[in-house]
């Protein structure tokens, strides 16, 4: 197997889990959002998401596993938007229930 093909193998497959944890952030915001009544902006997940699925996309595409500006910044992005979501939702679920 060619190292070419087994990095394309292993990028495409490791967005799966990824994928798989941030569509449970995703019902974790919207199970909160309906039962508290607080908005939590969960269909913005999906950004992160489609992101992050983007940039391994690419960089499958082009055999490689950084060094490329416009795959970097989709992840930098996607990962700034997920933190931003993340931080979001914790200060929603446990700091607001401290006060």
């Amino acid at each position: 197997m060619d190292l070419a093909v087994l990095t394309q193998v292993l990028l495409l497959y490791a967005w799966f889990p990824l994928a798989f944890i941030l569509f449970i952030m995703l019902l974790i915001a919207r199970f909160y959002q309906s039962f508290s009544g607080d908005r939590t902006y969960y269909r913005l997940y999906i950004l992160p998401l489609v992101l992050l699925g983007a940039a391994a996309v690419r960089y499958a595409s082009l055999s490689l596993l950084a060094g490329d500006l416009f795959a970097d910044a989709l992840l930098a992005v996607g990962g700034l938007v997920l933190l931003i979501l993340c931080i979001y939702l914790y200060n929603r679920m446990i700091m607001q229930g401290r006060k």
